[in-house]
């Protein structure tokens, strides 16, 4: 049995905080985990310009509202789906991406939680575990699945490490080339492509 694992942002959805940036003009929201690898350095900056700027978690969902999946995703998505099993793990938060998973087809998706305070202002969050990408691949594994993975990012590597099969999509050069273990793949075609060959691969070794 096999399972893909696929980051979320970047890889099917634009990068929610880059739109928050542009609709706001906040342009230390632009960062990413692209640029910053760890991820709670980079969510303590972003919480510390949502509160200098007085922005509520209704501004962030009214940028989210007006996003869709990147071009190709949805079709990309449901093919892969037609032949196995697939699970979004991503580190975004539940708050942010129902209107998106609902575009996508409403796929399994791992994430984490904001905490919010009775003015709608956002204070923390809080992970779903610790290197949860990383665990959701083993627990998938005791499951006796094989883990194929796809990622963009630094915060991606650790999934694609713990998959029997690991490749990056449309991650940006200096970030491959640090991780050249993991294929670089530019296209959803592409992408497809190693999945099933990986797959295949799986198959002729049971």
């Amino acid at each position: 049995m096999h399972i893909l694992c696929l980051d979320l942002e970047g890889v099917l959805i634009p990068e929610i905080w880059i739109g928050v940036a542009e609709r706001t003009g906040i342009e230390g929201l632009r960062l990413t985990t692209r640029d910053i690898a760890d991820y709670d350095e980079l969510m303590q900056h972003r919480l510390k310009l949502l509160a200098e700027h007085d922005l509520k978690l209704k501004d962030i969902q009214e940028v989210i509202a007006g996003l869709s999946p990147l071009p190709g995703a949805a079709e990309f998505l449901d093919r892969v789906r037609g032949r196995m099993q697939v699970a979004i793990l991503s580190d975004t938060f539940y708050e942010f991406a129902g209107p998106l998973m609902a575009q996508l087809g409403h796929p399994f998706l791992l994430c984490h939680k904001l905490e919010v305070d009775a003015e709608d202002r956002l204070l923390g969050y809080r992970l779903r575990q610790k290197d949860p990408k990383r665990m959701a691949v083993r627990a998938f594994h005791d499951l006796r699945y094989h883990v194929v993975a796809a990622g963009d990012s630094f915060n991606d590597t650790a999934m694609l490490d713990e998959a029997d099969a690991g490749f990056f999509y449309s991650a940006p050069e200096a970030i491959a080339r640090q991780f050249p273990q993991f294929q670089p793949t530019a296209t959803y075609e592409e992408l497809e492509s190693c999945i099933e060959q990986a797959v295949a691969s799986f198959d002729a070794a049971t």
